[in-house]
């Protein structure tokens, strides 16, 4: 794992709108317990403070200084220079706060700002999804190996981030992998998100089950229902996860053509996977049909499901065989079956999002 016994420490904080919770790592590992604030989303001053403090605390209980401070903090933002724009869930940040330099004047330290979702696709790429594939493909004797992972997190939102060989995709106006923009498969004038979220899953079982909205249960009772766990109506649970399904395999579809790799589930809906995943695979191999009514694959690569058994046995072994080298008598393992997975995080987006935080910093130290 890259920096796995690297001692120098980065302090990092995970900001949402209700709460900060603010933390260090060394190693890819979190050194101290976390320590929690309110967020103060409407009052700057009071966020900025909090902030400072919140740093200060941890800083005070580390065993060494640090050398960086590197977060992910919602956007828009300008993250190269550490500008934070309009935030909805963070009222109180408008007109560009210049967060970054002043953390970097409070602490004397380099201050790294990013998406959370880029640090979430970051983190699973050197210790979680990516690694973890491909070592099984190692002991499956398989020579493939997958160098590019797209992250998507499913919670209150749907948020995404792009590593390609090793690098993270921002963009130019640090816009990269923002998916939640993608148009959504069964309500065109909308985005996707308003098909892949908690709102999402609580409005599509409200309409089925034709139950006030302020009535619908937490998505993880829905899933409850959905597989048979808890009292309510399963066959509304079992649509509102269809539906998110379709519109996520969709989504995923489109970002695959463009950039061709591993697909990894983290966030809080992800734990529901029992219920959607089948179906946003089968969304993925669906086929397009051209003005003669010819049918073909909308994706070029096939498409699997990990967390199947059977689909991760074939993805392992995929097509080998060897072939000559022509006037020569050399032969080469080849394997013909161009393919992509789509799969759970083992580490949890938490723990992604720190790990990725905390190697975005030391890569750029070095």
């Amino acid at each position: 794992m890259l920096f796995e016994h690297d001692q120098r420490i980065v302090m990092t904080l995970d900001a949402g709108g209700t709460h900060f919770v603010f933390s260090a790592i060394q190693g890819c590992k979190e050194i101290v317990s976390p320590i929690n604030f309110p967020s103060y989303a409407n009052n700057l001053d009071r966020c900025l403070d909090t902030t400072v403090d919140g740093f200060k605390k941890i800083r005070k209980i580390l065993p060494v200084q640090p050398v960086a401070i590197s977060f992910a903090f919602p956007g828009p933002a300008d993250y190269p220079r550490g500008i934070i724009g309009d935030l909805p869930n963070l009222p109180a940040f408008r007109d560009g706060v210049a967060l970054g330099p002043m953390l970097e004047e409070k602490f004397q330290l380099p201050v790294f700002i990013n998406n959370d979702g880029d640090l979430y696709a970051y983190g699973e790429s050197i210790a979680g999804y990516l690694p973890y594939i491909n070592h099984l493909l190692e002991k499956a004797g398989n020579p493939r190996r997958f160098q590019n992972l797209l992250g998507f997190t499913l919670g209150t939102g749907f948020g995404g981030g792009i590593v390609h060989a090793g690098q993270l995709l921002s963009g130019d106006n640090s816009g990269a992998g923002e998916v939640w923009l993608l148009r959504n498969k069964l309500h065109n004038g909308m985005n996707a998100e308003e098909s892949i979220s908690i709102r999402a899953v609580q409005r599509e079982y409200a309409r089925l089950a034709s139950v006030p909205l302020d009535h619908v249960p937490s998505p993880k009772e829905i899933f409850e229902i959905g597989i048979g766990q808890r009292a309510g109506d399963r066959q509304a649970a079992l649509g509102s996860f269809h539906h998110l399904a379709e519109v996520l395999g969709d989504a995923a579809a489109n970002v695959v053509t463009i950039i061709d790799g591993i697909v990894v589930l983290g966030g809080g809906l992800a734990g529901a996977y029992p219920l959607f995943l089948d179906r946003m695979v089968e969304e993925m191999n669906s086929n397009f049909v051209n003005l003669e009514g010819q049918s073909y694959r909308r994706l070029s690569p096939r498409v699997f499901n990990l967390e199947d058994e059977k689909d991760l046995h074939l993805f392992l072994t995929g097509e080998i065989r060897q072939i000559a080298v022509p006037g020569s008598e050399k032969k080469m393992i080849y394997d013909p079956l161009t393919r992509v997975g789509v799969g759970i995080s083992r580490i949890g987006a938490n723990t992604a999002i720190a790990i990725g935080a905390y190697a975005f910093a030391l890569n750029k130290l070095s």
